[in-house]
């Protein structure tokens, strides 16, 4: 990979941590926010959305989403564990995506390919390229312990 690649390809990953992680953080600092009305909203799987509403299940959503969302993002900024998170990141959009899609306007402003699918690709190639590698944490511990078993769905 040339430096310019490497650049490239850091700063789409700090970029896209930093909107993950922004998305998290506010989430969790207030205390009132809830998935609840955005699910409400489902038009597809509206059975699956509807079982997320239920009082026993809502609150395990909503923290599944705060906290994905925040580690998501950390782990995109550090540049650790970046497949796996990537992996978690896509099933996360494709949740998002099929709440709003009205086939095959998922939006007013698009057709089929929204914001949330823009993402899965971006997810999707920073596990084919192991983007945690160009100044990541995922690149100093392949440098540190080499190529182990363990790491290598992480990084």
């Amino acid at each position: 990979m040339t430096q310019f690649q490497k650049v490239s390809l850091f700063i789409l990953r700090i970029t896209l941590g930093w909107l993950y992680f922004y998305a998290g953080i506010t989430k969790v600092l207030n205390s009132a926010w809830s998935a609840e009305g955005y699910i409400k909203g489902a038009k597809n799987f509206v059975g699956m959305y509807q079982y997320f509403l239920d009082p026993g299940i809502l609150p395990i959503v909503n923290f599944m989403n705060k906290w994905g969302l925040l580690l998501l993002g950390i782990s995109l900024i550090f540049g650790i564990f970046v497949r796996l998170s990537a992996v978690c990141g896509i099933l996360l959009m494709l949740m998002y995506y099929f709440v709003i899609l009205q086939y095959p306007h998922p939006s007013p402003q698009s057709y089929i390919v929204d914001q949330h699918i823009i993402y899965i690709a971006v997810l999707l190639y920073f596990i084919a390229v192991a983007a945690g590698r160009a100044w990541g944490v995922d690149g100093w511990l392949r440098r540190k312990w080499g190529r182990v078993k363990a790491f290598t769905l992480f990084g």
